[in-house]
This record gives structure tokens, C-alpha cells and sequence, in this order.
């Protein structure tokens, strides 16, 4: 994980490619708190760490879990989902390590851990948005576990609910798209939109208060040898009528940022723990 200021890398943090156990981790969910810390996911478990690299809170999931969400709620509690048979939504309290509610969510491949869900978030009005990729769909959750509303989406990999009532998807089929609360989409952005930059797995979406979309393009999956990631795009900021407004490729040390699964704009108005940001 990387805090880039002023062009140059300010921060970062980096996990062992496998744990004690010979898992291999990937970081698949981040977030920078208000008081600095960084809230985050890392496959095998999620963490909490401070500007001086002090782990303050750690999950470790089960063996045969994994854990590719976590979402502060305010500074002392985390939503994280845990991948697996079953899969579960679970609030943590990180201060006492309490789990202090969890339910059972559906996924179309039980045995099938690792395609089951990226990101989900707990919306500003208390229900759970989530991608489920191995079941094609977004659908919303009450916090008993019932389904309130769904829509049919290939592959998703986030869902985030805007302000405006909609809901931004992104997909690993290689588009964004943005509907309403009947499912119908009011916005879609794709590699016919940008046909002079390959578009891969698109992951994070963020919708900024300008109206502008910042879309995380993981490219691994869509170009196997490391040495040619350096001629993908990251990460992309498009206007809503679809103007590139910048393209980030970053592949170079001191700032070799890597394949992107996440970003997080600092500068964006609203406090991240308080569900404030649209991400």
C-alpha cells in the first residue's frame, strides 16, 4: 500500500507475499482513516496500522477463509466479510476484539472461497451493498440478512451506493456501470468509451464530489508477464460524459505502484469512517 503526495511516494506498508502457513495474501481493500491509520484487508485476515507502521488491531481468518473486505465503521469498529462455507458479514469491534454482529450471506460456489465477494459496503442508511461475484448480481441486505433489492450484474467486483440514490458498479468483465433503484442503468462506461486504453479488470469505483468517476484497471489476469504491466494504465479518472480527465502509469521505482486494486483520493471532502466518501 502506497500514500503518494506531491507525486512521490509519502508512505507504505507491505505484508509477506504468504503468511506463516505458506498462504499467499493480496491487499484487496484499504482505507485511510481520519486520525491516519489505515484500515485494510489482505486475503488471510484484515489489520489496522498506524502512520508508524504499528499494527493496533488483526483479524486472522479461519484456514480456508479469506477475508477481501474491510470497511471502518467510525475508529473502532470494522465490517469485514469472510469468504467461505459459510460466508458471513461480521462487525468487529476493534478496541475490545468483539464480534458484535454476523449473518450468513448466499454465494453461488460455497467451495469455491476465493471468487465469492471483493467488496461490499454497509450503506449510510444501515443495509449491506454487496458484489457477489460468483452469483452475478449486486443485492442489498438488511442487517438480518434479508434481501431488500438486487440486480443482475456479470461479475461484479464493488457496488457503492451514491448519494443520489443510484448505485456504481464496477465489473471484472471491464465496465462501470451506474443504476437506479429499479436496476435500470443510467450510466456505463466500457472500452468502446476508450479505445486507446485497454480496459481489464475493473475493481474500485470511485464517484468524487465533482461528478467524475476514479476507476482502479487491474490488469494481471488480462496480461500475465509482469514485465509488460508497465504498458497498462492503473488507475483512470473519466468525466460523466466520458473524458479521460487523467491516466495514471506509475511502474517505475521510487514509484512503482504496482497493479491496482484500490484507490483512495486524500483530498476528497468527507470523513472516510463516517461513510461520508462515495467509495
Amino acid at each position: 500500500m502506497f500514500i503518494v503526495r506531491d507525486g512521490k511516494v509519502a508512505w507504505s506498508y507491505s505484508i509477506p507475499l504468504k503468511d506463516a502457513e505458506k498462504n499467499i495474501q493480496e491487499i484487496s481493500d484499504a482505507t485511510v482513516l481520519s486520525n491516519g491509520n489505515v484500515v485494510f484487508a489482505r486475503k488471510t485476515g484484515a489489520g489496522e496500522v498506524t502512520p508508524e507502521k504499528k499494527l493496533v488491531w488483526n483479524y486472522d481468518a479461519p484456514k480456508g477463509f479469506e477475508v477481501h473486505v474491510a470497511q471502518p465503521l467510525g475508529l473502532d469498529r470494522v465490517m469485514i466479510i469472510q469468504n467461505g462455507d459459510p460466508a458471513k458479514v461480521m462487525l468487529i469491534n476493534t478496541t475490545s476484539g468483539k464480534t458484535e454482529k454476523e449473518f450468513v450471506l448466499p454465494t453461488g460456489s460455497p467451495s469455491k472461497t476465493h471468487g465469492q465477494f471483493r467488496r461490499a459496503r454497509i450503506t449510510p442508511a444501515g443495509t449491506l451493498l454487496a458484489a457477489h461475484m460468483d452469483n452475478d448480481k449486486v443485492a442489498e441486505y438488511d442487517m438480518d440478512g434479508k434481501e431488500i433489492w438486487s440486480v443482475a450484474v456479470p461479475s461484479p467486483w464493488a457496488a457503492t451506493r451514491l448519494k443520489n440514490g443510484n448505485t456504481l458498479i464496477s465489473s471484472n468483465k471491464g465496465f462501470v456501470l451506474e443504476v437506479n433503484e429499479d436496476g435500470k442503468a443510467v450510466w456505463e462506461f466500457s472500452q468502446k468509451d476508450v479505445p486507446d486504453i485497454k480496459l481489464y479488470s475493473l475493481q474500485e469505483a470511485n464517484r468524487l464530489a465533482n461528478g467524475n468517476t476514479v476507476i482502479s484497471n487491474w490488469c494481471p489476469n488480462g496480461v500475465k508477464k509482469p514485465e509488460d504491466w508497465r504498458n497498462t494504465v492503473q488507475v483512470l479518472e473519466v468525466t460523466p460524459d466520458k473524458k479521460v480527465v487523467w491516466a495514471l502509469r506509475s511502474w517505475e521505482e521510487p514509484a512503482d505502484l504496482g497493479p491496482a486494486t484500490c484507490i483512495q483520493l486524500l483530498d476528497e471532502p468527507g470523513i472516510p469512517e463516517k461513510q461520508e466518501q462515495q467509495r
